[in-house]
């Protein structure tokens, strides 16, 4: 009887410890969230521990599932990593032809998310957000909408409705793609004084001057025009702030600038393909990445369904390519490197996995580091400590 009891006991322990959430490990894991497209059987936004001494991934809560919410293609972190916000790519919002945006508290213990609010984007299908180093301010770029806004953000989390707006007009040579403006993201400065914007459908990059007093934003932002037909996506900013790269993502080429903080001017230095030479086919580029270190510099390719590495020139800024390696599966339309910058996690949208790779901290190339996971439909990838 006495031995039964044992049995008994050891089988409830066993059960009680595989159904409670799995402790985080090491110093350096992460939750790992994804903003995905909710076509079936996505429904929103997913958590994972991600293991930061082996690149291991592993689902929280019910196979991963966050929160539920529509098209959060995009995520932003609050500084004090206890919020998570996402744009709701739409343009149907309370019967309106707005898009939203959502704002989250973060269970950091399950990884679950429970919203807060959500509001207007004032435009429609907003597909980037970024929110600034005081945790004060949010920032939308509106795709369909052509439109920038900019959203205080409350001590609790909360957004308020949109306190600056800015339509952007114009066109460029691409009836097909460029007939009117196309804002496709926002990034901050390292010194948090502008915020730079991607307008596609204009080929031009936008600087905002950051000010409270404006409601976020200023107005009249100055301009740098682009590769005319060259659609600029996204970009990324280097960690000391003396360069800035732009993706073009109709002609999959990397534009770098000299990056002027007082004044938030860009000056053009060289445009790179980011395509091995001889490829032919149809591609547009995705995402585009600084590593940590500043030491080098990483793009996505969807139809040669690959990330391209360069190498960044510490005093010119200039790049020169380094590797090219596939991601394994299809579209790969968002990644980003963990915290630690050892690792790259690429999201494939179309074949719906997360692929993590190795960062050669001598040289920057990728190998897969072995952990594939299947993720419905994924686009943007970010990280949260594990603790507030």
């Amino acid at each position: 009887m006495r031995k039964l009891l044992i049995g008994l006991f050891t089988v409830l322990v066993l059960a009680s410890a595989a159904a409670a959430p799995r402790a985080f490990q090491g110093a350096d894991d992460w939750i790992m969230y994804v903003g995905t497209y909710t076509l079936a059987p996505s429904k929103g936004i997913y958590a994972y521990r991600f293991e930061g001494a082996t690149g291991a991934i592993t689902p929280m809560g019910t196979a991963g599932l966050a929160a539920e919410t529509v098209n959060p293609s995009f995520l932003a972190v609050h500084p004090n990593q206890r919020f998570l916000y996402a744009v709701n790519e739409i343009s149907n919002y309370q019967g309106g032809k707005d898009g939203s945006v959502s704002a989250f508290s973060i269970d950091h213990a399950t990884g679950t998310l429970t919203l807060l609010n959500r509001v207007s984007s004032r435009g429609a299908d907003p597909c980037h957000l970024a929110i600034d180093k005081s945790g004060k301010w949010l920032f939308v770029a509106n795709y369909s909408g052509g439109s920038i806004a900019a959203f205080p953000v409350g001590d609790d989390g909360k957004l308020g409705e949109a306190s600056a707006f800015f339509q952007h007009s114009g066109s460029s040579v691409n009836k097909s793609r460029q007939s009117g403006p196309h804002a496709h993201e926002t990034v901050v400065s390292p010194d948090n004084k502008f915020v730079l914007a991607a307008d596609l459908g204009l080929d031009k990059v936008f600087t905002y001057r950051l000010d409270p007093a404006k409601g976020g934003l200023a107005p009249d932002p100055q301009f740098v025009a682009t590769t005319p037909g060259g659609g600029p996506r996204h970009l990324d900013v280097r960690p000391d702030g003396k360069f800035a790269y732009v993706l073009n993502e109709m002609l999959s080429s990397v534009a770098a600038f000299s990056y002027d903080a007082s004044s938030g001017t860009l000056a053009h230095l060289q445009t790179i393909s980011t395509l091995p030479p001889g490829f032919s086919a149809n591609n547009s580029g995705a995402e585009i990445v600084v590593h940590p270190g500043g030491r080098f510099l990483y793009t996505s390719n969807r139809g040669q369904d690959s990330i391209a590495v360069f190498g960044i020139d510490a005093a010119k800024g200039t790049l020169t390519p380094v590797d090219g390696i596939s991601t394994q599966g299809r579209t790969p339309r968002g990644f980003a490197i963990d915290p630690s910058g050892r690792f790259l996690v690429a999201g494939n949208q179309n074949s719906s996995t997360l692929v993590v790779f190795r960062i050669d901290q001598a040289t920057g190339a990728l190998t897969p580091a072995g952990t594939k996971l299947e993720v419905p439909t994924p686009v943007s990838v970010v990280f949260v400590k594990k603790g507030p």
